[in-house]
């Protein structure tokens, strides 16, 4: 049983999430308005729903807002699936987007598996090419500093990293990171490489674009030790 937190300007539409999510034991509570999210809310919650095109402040704004407020999984809910929605919607925190109109099943799994991961609590660590997981922790750091990952994208580095050498395709990423099948969009999964590359990057990985490897017309691969 978690806190979920639905936020949407279609009050039918927060009816129908909140009996959904009931129904699987969740405690669901629903805001019309971006600007309806406390700090206390955000806190809360175990994982948050945002509608994008709400008057006001939209889903975008909201989630720029309340991602230094909380670590959970914020998904999207939207009608604007364009690659340019979903690229700002990643680039900015987001975990997901899930597509409007979308099937109850779909929101029940997606919701599930982010909770799911969240909730993972294997007990060891891993160095992989210089950078070191805690996977008890969730958390990822090169020479001593910490990356400043969203679990999404710690998910799919541990994922890689795990399988250091092998390759897999953009959606055996997704379904491995986040537990759900055949619903990925290829933006997604590439938006969070290359936001995982820049945070590399920052914290003085060099080259990694080649620990991190693009494998044209395949997918991706984490760079083996050997």
């Amino acid at each position: 049983m978690a806190n979920i937190l639905a936020v949407d300007d279609n009050l039918e539409l927060c009816k129908l999430i909140r009996t959904t999510l009931e129904r699987d034991g969740h405690r669901v509570e629903t805001r019309q308005a971006g600007g309806a999210l406390t700090e206390a809310l955000c806190r809360w919650a175990d994982c948050i729903l945002l509608d994008v095109m709400m008057p006001g402040e939209d889903g975008f704004a909201v989630c720029r807002r309340i991602r230094s407020l909380t670590e959970v999984p914020i998904l999207f809910l939207s009608a604007r699936t364009d690659e340019a929605a979903v690229l700002e919607g990643l680039g900015i925190g987001a975990d997901d987007f899930l597509s409007k109109p979308f099937r109850v099943a779909e929101l029940r799994a997606r919701v599930a598996a982010h909770l799911r991961r969240q909730s993972r609590t294997p007990a060891h660590r891993m160095v992989r090419n210089g950078v070191a997981f805690d996977l008890t922790a969730q958390s990822a750091a090169v020479e001593g500093k910490m990356l400043p990952l969203t679990r999404s994208e710690y998910a799919i580095c541990e994922y890689l990293a795990l399988h250091a050498g092998q390759t897999f395709t953009k959606e055996q990423i997704y379904e491995a990171a986040f537990g759900i099948d055949g619903t990925a969009d290829d933006t997604a999964v590439t938006q969070h490489i290359k936001n995982i590359r820049a945070k590399l990057r920052a914290a003085g990985v060099p080259e990694p674009e080649k620990l991190l490897n693009t494998v044209w017309g395949v997918g991706y691969r984490w760079k083996s030790e050997d």
